[in-house]
């Protein structure tokens, strides 16, 4: 159980430092350094959890800040275009595509 939480803390700062800018600090006062850094892991975490309590329980696996990145932007991309073309968002055809837009460019487990 020791070994694979350490795993998932490894993942958490993985995650801090590439999406959340848990190495892009400059702060001199340790107590800025302690914000700083809890903000960051906290919001990794709160995105992670959003992302895994989001999906139905039958579809919830393993996924990465990447995939979480991904989605939200191409929902943005997606919502952009909606609203850019004047395409009606509840058209059948989109609303048939939407989720295999929303997972284009996601890393395949």
């Amino acid at each position: 159980h020791a070994y694979q939480c350490r795993f998932q803390i490894e993942f958490l700062y993985r995650d801090a430092k590439q999406y959340a800018g848990l190495a892009q600090c400059q702060a001199r006062s340790e107590k800025k350094l302690h914000f700083h850094l809890n903000t960051a892991l906290t919001a990794v975490s709160l995105a992670k959890v959003a992302h895994h309590l989001h999906r139905p329980a039958h579809e919830r696996g393993a996924f990465s800040m990447a995939d979480i990145k991904t989605q939200y932007a191409n929902d943005l991309l997606l919502s952009r275009f909606i609203a850019t073309f004047g395409i009606g968002s509840q058209m059948s055809k989109i609303n048939s595509i939407r989720e295999r837009l929303r997972k284009l460019g996601s890393i395949a487990a």
